[in-house]
């Protein structure tokens, strides 16, 4: 299997179900979950020098904000209508000695065991990402969140 193969297989198998049950609508690699007043946004990006046998992503996290957003009917969000802008890293308390990530988020090649990727990554998110981001309920919450990011914070604030 290549390592494409191996990334469209764990969001086929795992990312995609596992957001879906937690909330999250999907449109190509963006997920989104509706909060109220704003939109929890995750994004999956892969780089311009990926091949077939290697592939480095990472996940843009944050919020959009109902009243920015640019769909029309306020249903859903996409990167660009992100406010903050975080990667999976910022959640995660050991951020460097990730078994499967680099400086740019994580890294699939053609020798990546799937099942300890898809192990890694369950952890990252079910342990971390998804947890952190359920905590946030109101805009206030959202400021509150993010005060700890202080360019993030400070632009949320305004």
């Amino acid at each position: 299997m290549t390592a494409k193969e191996k990334q469209t297989e764990f969001i086929k198998s795992y990312l995609k179900p596992t957001l879906k049950q937690n909330g999250y609508q999907t449109s190509g690699q963006t997920w989104w979950k509706d909060k109220g007043d704003f939109f929890n946004v995750i994004n999956l990006q892969n780089y311009s020098w990926n091949s077939k046998d290697n592939v480095d992503f990472r996940f843009n996290i944050g919020i959009a904000l109902k009243a920015t957003v640019k769909d029309k009917q306020k249903k859903k969000a996409t990167y660009n209508d992100l406010t903050t802008h975080l990667d999976e890293g910022t959640f995660l308390p050991d951020r460097k000695n990730r078994k499967f990530g680099n400086n740019q988020g994580y890294s699939i090649t053609d020798i990546t065991n799937l099942d300890e990727f898809l192990k890694a990554i369950k952890t990252d998110f079910e342990t971390y990402i998804l947890p952190e981001l359920e905590e946030p309920k109101t805009l206030a919450d959202c400021i509150k969140f993010y005060e700890r990011y202080p360019f993030w914070g400070d632009n949320l604030k305004e």
